[in-house]
């Protein structure tokens, strides 16, 4: 839903932007350096009909970046933190750790070439090694 809502931002400022684009201000603007006085949506539309039409799309193409934006920062600010273990009460802890198997023994696996006994420093081991 969030990235929904993100292509349908991206798509409404683009076509905010031509719609912007398209409109003349006072001077002429950007749309009589493409076209002249007389632009191909002024010729389609009529030059009053024209100004109607943009002036009323970038209203509600403005109204809908807003709203969208509005939404996007309260999609994201409520968004899933992760909580840390320390934030819990003491007495909700999770499982124990299991107890070791009987038998079970913490004494080190012995080496299969390893000497059962160290030898003393300054001596050679007596089994020779490869």
């Amino acid at each position: 839903m969030y990235t929904f809502l993100i292509v349908l931002l991206v798509l409404a400022s683009i076509f905010l932007i031509l719609v912007i684009l398209m409109q003349s201000g006072k001077g002429g603007g950007l749309a009589a350096t493409f076209g002249g006085v007389g632009t191909s949506p002024d010729s389609f539309f009529g030059t009053r009909q024209m100004g109607n039409v943009l002036t009323k799309a970038s209203w509600y193409l403005g109204g809908a970046f807003l709203v969208l934006g509005f939404v996007l920062s309260l999609m994201s600010s409520r968004a899933v933190t992760s909580r840390s273990i320390l934030d819990q009460p003491a007495g909700s802890q999770t499982a124990a750790p299991a107890a070791p198997a009987p038998g079970a023994s913490d004494a080190p696996i012995p080496l299969e070439n390893a000497p059962a006994t160290q030898p003393e420093p300054g001596t050679t081991p007596s089994t020779p090694r490869p």
